[in-house]
């Protein structure tokens, strides 16, 4: 067979198996089965041992089990509630202060848990009732949700990050230094919307009335600011200040975190071994689906790579001739279109070989890179019509709050994650600068 056919009956058969509601996994290890064994025969389950031991064998991985845990016991200690009730009287005097307190919970829940489904879920439980009760625009409030939600996996500690460094031979600490500004960027590009909107069209994000912040004297919330904020911060601090310190690796500093989240849990009186025991079973289940996906889409790779496909995908892309950023233009775009189709795991395992090589031989700084394609990577929770987000805050949303409010909540906010990725374009220091600065 020709590199030529392969690459495209390999993508096809993607599509193909997505369409037919195949699971992600079982999708790329049967194309790797089908085609490696067209091409090479038996001998092909020789590199798909190497292969699967490759990823088994990961000490980096190690840390997206104890992240994944750590996320889980944060659901469960009720920090996200207790900071969610403060910040609704902090922001609730402006318009649109809900939207805008939904966004700043999910900045900050999101640099202490790393997963969308816990804080888009997390947020549309505590949210979603609030907003239809002091009569938000829905739309308003589903796509403050959705695109709050998914700073998650931006803002470190993120385990797509981790994956990401992995792919890449990159260090995590320098990943996930790179990933804050522009994760802070997206969230400021987002209240910035949030409060314009309702300034034109009040009505859309009505603020609390004079008796609702008569009911919090200030020198209550000020107390209660500090209660709530106090917790995240220090495990924010712990993990990621002790990443970049150079005192722990990220698996270590992912440990501390787990057992940080868990004395929160004891802290906030939310301790059960009920939720103890749930806790752990989704951090297995979790965990399982990761690790599945990334054995089977490393087989996959090894075969699309090892048949000459990688070869054909840079000629094609080379032949287009569009100089140094319209390539960079070009490879974005193929993974706009991606993230309608695929998780973020199938996107990063099967364009991570391609477009690396490419990005460095065109002379872009790979860190800068790789946090260019996070960014880019957020679009795919949002974009129909296979957006993750958009399904978590379906599942926990009002019967009131329907399908068509989400999708189109959701369109201003992924237009404003393109608008983040040109910024942090045009200036490369936003992603380097911290980079750079903390991990040496």
């Amino acid at each position: 067979m020709s590199a030529e056919f392969i690459a495209i009956g390999m993508f096809a058969g993607i599509l193909v198996g997505l369409f037919m509601g195949h699971p992600l996994a079982f999708v790329l290890g049967g194309l790797a089965a089908i085609f490696g064994y067209l091409g090479w025969g038996p001998s092909c389950f020789y590199l798909f041992l190497n292969q699967i031991w490759g990823t088994m064998d990961n000490y980096i991985l190690v840390c997206i089990p104890l992240f994944i845990l750590m996320a889980q016991l944060l659901d469960q200690s009720g920090v996200a509630e207790e900071l969610f009730d403060t910040m609704i009287y902090l922001f609730g005097p402006i318009k649109g202060g809900l939207a805008v307190a939904v966004v700043v919970v999910s900045t900050l829940f999101g640099a202490c848990t790393g997963i969308i489904g816990a804080s888009v879920v997390t947020m549309g439980l505590l949210s979603m009732p609030v907003f239809l009760k002091y009569g938000y625009n829905k739309r308003l409030a589903a796509g403050s949700v959705c695109a709050g939600g998914t700073l998650g996996i931006l803002i470190p500690p993120s385990i797509m990050l981790v994956v990401m460094a992995d792919q890449a031979a990159l260090s995590v600490g320098k990943l996930f230094a790179g990933a804050i500004i522009p994760g802070l960027i997206l969230s400021v590009l987002y209240i910035s919307y949030i409060m314009i909107r309702c300034a034109i069209r009040p009505q859309d994000g009505p603020s609390l009335s004079a008796e609702q912040r008569a009911s919090m004297p200030g020198r209550v919330l000020f107390i209660r600011v500090l209660k709530s904020m106090v917790p995240p911060m220090i495990l924010i601090i712990g993990v990621l200040g002790s990443i970049f310190a150079g005192i722990a690796t990220p698996t270590e500093a992912a440990g501390v975190g787990a057992l940080l989240a868990f004395l929160m849990t004891l802290a906030y009186g939310r301790f059960t071994w009920r939720g103890l025991y749930a806790a752990v079973v989704n951090t297995s289940k979790t965990t399982s689906m990761v690790v599945i996906i990334l054995a089977c889409a490393a087989c996959f790779s090894g075969v699309f790579m090892g048949s000459g496909g990688g070869d054909v995908v840079r000629d094609f892309i080379y032949g287009l001739e569009f100089g140094k950023w319209g390539t960079f233009f070009v490879m974005m775009i193929i993974l706009f279109f991606l993230g309608m189709f695929l998780d973020w795991i199938g996107i990063i395992m099967i364009t991570f070989p391609l477009f690396l090589p490419i990005a460095v031989d065109l002379g872009f700084d790979k860190v800068w890179f790789v946090v260019t394609i996070a960014v880019m990577l957020q679009d795919s929770f949002l974009t129909p019509p296979f957006g993750y987000a958009l399904f978590y805050l379906k599942g926990v949303a009002p019967p009131e709050v329907t399908t068509g409010d989400i999708y189109w909540g959701a369109f201003p906010f992924w237009r404003l994650m393109e608008l983040g990725l040109i910024a942090v374009v045009v200036w490369p220091q936003t992603i380097l600068w911290l980079a750079n600065t903390l991990v040496k």
